[in-house]
């Protein structure tokens, strides 16, 4: 299997990424400016949401230098040049797809492919992810995602996405898994700012007292 070059997962203060899936042009701002405002460093907007592109563009020149902004569910090369004018530099997948990843690397952009076994996070790391997205993490489970980390390279990043919320970062910490993605936990399609602003804050709480310093 042919490698790629990497692009490496920024240091973060927190390695939360916000799922916004469903999120519609006319709220991007006041829910990304919550989010950014509560101390999120990273935010996708899937791809199968409203004119995921405008937002993404929106959101792009809303957030600070240091702040994440990209796709998920991204699923072909095309839509990945589509997110790089569009100015988002992470790019999110639900799977493992050699042509996206490769092309992402072009674009410097940060990488994070949805996996569920060895064979599939081995190819994603191979293929240049920046970090994998264990998906669904709540039926493989911090067990189970432990034991395949144990094949993995280890300066690559795992978080643990689908069906996790805060209160689930104590029992990830306990197996190092340190990277989350908060989807319905954090906001649903017509949510107020304010709400998915304190659900923000909550979030950014736990995480903190899970992973002091």
């Amino acid at each position: 299997m042919t490698k790629t070059r990497r692009t490496p997962w920024p240091r973060l203060k927190r390695d939360l990424v916000a799922i916004l899936r469903g999120l519609p042009p006319e709220d991007c701002e006041a829910v990304v400016g919550g989010l950014i405002e509560a101390g999120f460093e990273a935010i996708e907007i899937p791809l199968n949401s409203p004119e995921p592109f405008r937002s993404i563009e929106m959101a792009a020149r809303l957030a600070p230098r240091g702040v994440l902004i990209g796709a998920g569910t991204v699923l072909s090369a095309e839509d990945t040049d589509r997110l790089n004018l569009a100015g988002g530099r992470l790019l999110v997948s639900p799977n493992v797809d050699a042509a996206v990843l490769q092309r992402a690397a072009s674009h410097g952009m940060v990488t994070m492919p949805g996996v569920f076994t060895a064979t599939e996070a081995l190819a994603a790391a191979a293929n240049g992810a920046s970090a994998l997205k264990f998906f669904p993490a709540s039926v493989l489970g911090p067990a189970g995602i432990k034991a395949i980390s144990a094949v993995l390279p280890p300066e690559l990043p795992i978080g643990a996405v689908g069906g996790v919320s805060e209160a689930d970062f104590p029992v990830y910490a306990k197996v190092n898994v340190r990277h989350f993605g908060l989807g319905s936990s954090l906001y649903r399609p017509g949510d107020p700012a304010g709400e998915v602003g304190e659900r923000a804050r909550r979030a950014v709480a736990a995480y903190d007292a899970a992973f002091p310093g």
